[in-house]
């Protein structure tokens, strides 16, 4: 685990976490890439913020030098910042929870700036109502790969701190608790239980997250096509705009399905082979 966290100085229910960083592998500052004028972070800040559950957000980046950019910008624009380790993303969350006091922290990638905040809502709707450690739309999941939304309480999220001790449990933030069943008590949101919706997975054929710079087109277009006339766009607005533009759905359709999954096939256990694919 990392060190001991800093001395509470504010006090949150609820906290949404945004993890960024510049040093992608595989795309270097994506999240700094230009969405109709503004970097692709901010335009992403944008739509979390349109939440209803009440909630502090926070852009969680490292300490490395080279993050100080998104520091800046985003100090610049009123959002508040939590700076942490570069690698331990569990540390970080944790620490980033400590800070603020919060109750329950909503862990969120950067790589969703389509994120439906109508989603995020839903996924903190189960996790108040069930009264559950851990709720996500990802065990399994069923909605556009783009739309990652895992809210977890303090105590569950100190736990996994404590006794995670693998590099990918520690990476990837969560692996301990939600393939872990047995320890927590976890539920799932699904989109099937939407009946306007005639398909119920849309994991597997639909990738509107940014890994690779395809998808950093697909996205672009989609902001430009749907923003103007609508800049609260939903993830049904953007699957009935695919549906009549299937050239743009096309654009990066050679990485749907590719996820961070495939590299810990043999280590997670709750992972099957047909919830990912190789490049």
């Amino acid at each position: 685990m990392g060190n001991s966290p800093r001395i509470l100085k504010h006090r949150n229910k609820n906290l949404i976490v945004i993890q960024a960083r510049m040093a992608s592998t595989r795309l270097p500052g994506k999240v700094l890439m230009d969405i109709l004028g503004k970097p692709l972070l901010l335009r992403m800040v944008e739509r979390v913020s349109k939440v209803k559950t009440k909630a502090r957000i926070v852009v969680a980046t490292t300490t490395e030098k080279i993050d100080n950019k998104i520091a800046k910008i985003c100090r610049s624009e009123g959002i508040e910042v939590f700076r942490g380790h570069s690698t331990d993303l569990l540390d970080r969350h944790y620490q980033a929870a400590v800070f603020y006091g919060a109750d329950n922290i909503a862990k969120i990638p950067s790589d969703c700036p389509l994120i439906d905040p109508v989603i995020i809502d839903k996924v903190f709707g189960e996790f108040e109502r069930t009264r559950c450690d851990y709720a996500s739309n990802l065990h399994p999941a069923s909605y556009p790969d783009g739309n990652d939304v895992e809210v977890m309480n303090s105590r569950c999220l100190k736990k996994t701190w404590e006794l995670a001790n693998t590099p990918m449990e520690r990476e990837h933030t969560t692996p301990f608790i939600w393939d872990r069943p047995g320890r927590f008590k976890i539920k799932n949101v699904s989109c099937e239980n939407d009946r306007s919706n005639s398909q119920n997975d849309y994991s597997m054929s639909h990738r509107w997250t940014i890994d690779y710079l395809e998808d950093y087109l697909l996205i672009q277009k989609i902001f430009e096509s749907l923003y103007s006339n609508n800049s609260d766009f939903g993830w049904k607005d953007i699957l009935r705009y695919l549906d009549t533009n299937l050239s743009v759905k096309k654009i990066n359709e050679k990485y749907v399905g590719v996820n961070w999954y495939r590299n810990f096939l043999g280590e997670l256990h709750s992972i099957s082979v047909n919830q990912t694919k190789m490049i």
